[in-house]
Order: structure tokens, then C-alpha cells, then sequence
């Protein structure tokens, strides 16, 4: 029923009238002002081969949406941003979840940017692996990348000056990392029991870490220079055992990391490269990855353009087994249709430089099917008859994904 048939219907005087118009004029105007966006996803994944475990399946149906609702107030100086994310899964428990992906409020100064609230950062250069990427928690529960991230209770000062920008992070809370259930599938051999994890700080995941970054663009050079202090990101699994069962906890170290991350324009040239030096009570170690991105345009004198990828990784840890990226290297190519629908697909392959015998692979496919469907294939493959290397418990977990995407 509308203000105007309300009054017509002499269900208010005047007064009641003059409050009601003050309310809905409001309402509406800052209903009008509120930006909806978002996404609701089917996904369809299929194993190539049977499972190693008697719980998995060979077939996962999955269904998630994502929104983004966004306003802007105080003459477009204050804004919040809040991204929730929902997933329902056919088979894994664990992998059934919600997040607040973020949650923010941010006020733009002359010079400066304050974000408080659950947000996301992101840092890195390099396209198969995120070494300086430490704001964030994995969601290893969405896929194998470890490129989906849960949202983090922060509060960021941004300082936007000439000579570059300086981002200091205050985190007070700490977010454990996912991972599959026994249904779910890739997974680990023995479950990991995330209701016990080990922290070392006696304040848990109550921890108040902090990060900073400093980033300038000099010429056709983007550099980064960052620093993490606080709970780490990545967990230790532990093996338990009693006498019925065997379990991985996840035990979380105290961190200190330097990390830098470079990026060079040149031409048809990208150079990327990160590196970090990390300091745990377990161990010190240092990390690195890098290497480049040629691309041709208009391809034998096409619409296509082609681009080829190698990345070096390095990983200093002596413990093989939490190392994927331990002396690897990776090539891949990416084709750029230049199409109205934008239709891209990479692929790549993960060399172990040790084990002639490991390796992974992997196509990521998508194009637009109108202004709100867009089809997704992504596929992994992996390798290995070497039980010490991480990729063996998933080599018989190789699997095609095709999504269909609707955006509102």
C-alpha cells in the first residue's frame, strides 16, 4: 500500500501524514542510492579416476552465490562494501559454508584511505604462486589455486603521497584455514581435525597482527616492499594418533615475513618476481618465484592475441612434503580472443625440477554467453609416483569443472 492510499484512506491525520512522508522520502532515497550486484554459480566437477578413499565420489555437484552491496555517503567520501558468500555442497560438509568475504567501511581523505571492518587484500605479481600474499586466510575448501581467500577483520591507513603508498594493517583477529572433509575430494590421506587446531601464541586466534606495505611506480616498474608480523597463514599439520583413529591438527606459528614483489613493463614483455625471507619457531627459510610474460598481438595477423609463461619457484623448507614449490618450474601459454563475449583460456604445466616423474597441469576456459551467463571450464591434472612430494596424494584426483555463472 502506498503513502497516498494510506491518507486517502483516512488512515492518518496530518501530523501522522507529515511523519510518514519524512520516512518514506528518506527511505527511498536511500534505497535508491544502494548499489545490488552479484553472482549465482552451478558448478558440475568430475574425477577422471576412481577415488583412493571409499568415502569420495566421482562426481560433486556444487552451488554457491556471491553479492556485493554497496553505498556511498558524506559527498562519496565514506563508503561500505559488504560482499557475502554462500556454497552448498553435494558430498563435503566442510566445503557447505558461508563467509563474509567483506564487510568495510572506507573514508577517502586528501591524501589518505582508512578501511575498517572484513576485508581483502591482495599482493603479488607472479601468476603460479603468491609468496608475499599474507593479509588473508586460504579457502582451500574452493579450489586448488589457493587463489579464493576468507574475508579478515582489519584496519587499514592507506598514505597516498608522491613518492609511493604506504599501507599499515592492524589485524585483531585471526581466521583458521579450511579444508575438506572426508567426503570431500581432493583431500589429504588422514583427516584434518579443524576443530582442535594448536596456536603457539598463548592469545590464540585472538593474536593482534600486523603488516605493512610500500608500493611506487617508477617508470615501467611497479616494486612492493611489505613486512608481516603475527599468526601464520599457514598452518603446520601435525599428525595425531590414538587408538582408534588418526588425525592432521593444524598448528599455527608465530611469523615474521619480508617479502618484495617487483613488476616491469617492457614492450610485449611483463617481468614478474616475488620473494620473502620467513622466520617461524619451526624454521627459517626463504622463497622465491619469477620469470616472465611474452605476449603477440594479433597473432599471425588475427583477433587472437598469444601470450607464453614461465615462472621459476623456489622454496628453501627441507620438509618436501608441506612444499609444493620447492625447485619447479612452470610453463603455460595464454590465448586472448579478443571476442565480444571476452573469451580467454590459459593453460599450463608445473614441472618438478628434482622429479622428473611430478608434475601438474591445468586449463582455465571462459567466455560470455549473453550480458548476465558466462560459462566457466577449469581442469587440474596431476603426477606423481613419489610419495614424499605433496601432489601424490591428489594423483588419483585429476578433474574437470564446468560452471555456469549468472550475474545480476
Amino acid at each position: 500500500m502506498t503513502l497516498t492510499r494510506i491518507v486517502s484512506k483516512g488512515q492518518g491525520n496530518p501530523a501522522t501524514f507529515a511523519l510518514l512522508a519524512l520516512l518514506f522520502n528518506g527511505a527511498s532515497a536511500v534505497a535508491s542510492d544502494i548499489e545490488v550486484r552479484g553472482s549465482a554459480v552451478i558448478e558440475q566437477r568430475y574425477f577422471l579416476q576412481d577415488a583412493l578413499y571409499e568415502e569420495q565420489s566421482r562426481a560433486n555437484f556444487s552451488v554457491y552465490g556471491e553479492a556485493e552491496i554497496y553505498k556511498a555517503f558524506n559527498d562519496g567520501d565514506d563508503s561500505i562494501s559488504f560482499k557475502p558468500f554462500y556454497r552448498i555442497d553435494q558430498n563435503d560438509d566442510e566445503r557447505t559454508h558461508a563467509d563474509i568475504r567483506e564487510l568495510v567501511w572506507l573514508h577517502v581523505g586528501d591524501s589518505w584511505e582508512m578501511r575498517t571492518g572484513v576485508g581483502k587484500v591482495f599482493w603479488g605479481q607472479t601468476e603460479s604462486l603468491h609468496l608475499v600474499d599474507v593479509i588473508n586466510q586460504t579457502d582451500s575448501i574452493e579450489a586448488i589455486d589457493g587463489e579464493d581467500k576468507l574475508g579478515q577483520p582489519m584496519v587499514n591507513l592507506s598514505l597516498i603521497k608522491e613518492w609511493g603508498t604506504t599501507s599499515i594493517f592492524v589485524l585483531p583477529y585471526f581466521r583458521e584455514r579450511t579444508f575438506a572433509g572426508v567426503d570431500g575430494r581432493p583431500r589429504f590421506a588422514l583427516n584434518v581435525d579443524t576443530d582442535n587446531p594448536i596456536f603457539e601464541s598463548s592469545d590464540e586466534e585472538n593474536n593482534i597482527d600486523w603488516a605493512a606495505r610500500w608500493q611506487h611506480s617508477i617508470g615501467n616498474w611497479e616494486i612492493g616492499l611489505s613486512y608481516f608480523d603475527g599468526t601464520s597463514r599457514e598452518p603446520i599439520l601435525v599428525p595425531e594418533f590414538n587408538d582408534e583413529s588418526a588425525a592432521l591438527r593444524p598448528y599455527y606459528p608465530q611469523m615474521q615475513q619480508a617479502g618484495v614483489d617487483i613488476l616491469a613493463v617492457m614492450g610485449s614483455w611483463l617481468f614478474k618476481f616475488e620473494g620473502i625471507s620467513r622466520s617461524t619457531t619451526a624454521e627459517d627459510y626463504s622463497a622465491l618465484v619469477g620469470g616472465f610474460e611474452y605476449t603477440t598481438v594479433g597473432v599471425f595477423d588475427s583477433q587472437f592475441d598469444l601470450g607464453w609463461l614461465m615462472e621459476y619457484q623456489y622454496d628453501g623448507r627441507d620438509n618436501t612434503l608441506l612444499t609444493p614449490s620447492q625447485n619447479d618450474l612452470m610453463l603455460g601459454t595464454r590465448i586472448v580472443y579478443n571476442d565480444i563475449d571476452g573469451t580467454e583460456i590459459l593453460m599450463g604445466i608445473v614441472q618438478d625440477l628434482d622429479e622428473s616423474n611430478s608434475r601438474s597441469g591445468f586449463i582455465e576456459a571462459s567466455s560470455r554467453i549473453s550480458d548476465n551467463w558466462k560459462w566457466r571450464l577449469d581442469a587440474w591434472f596431476f603426477s606423481s609416483d613419489t610419495p614424499e612430494e605433496p601432489i601424490y596424494q591428489y594423483r588419483r584426483d585429476d578433474f574437470v569443472q564446468l560452471s555456469m555463472e549468472f550475474y545480476f
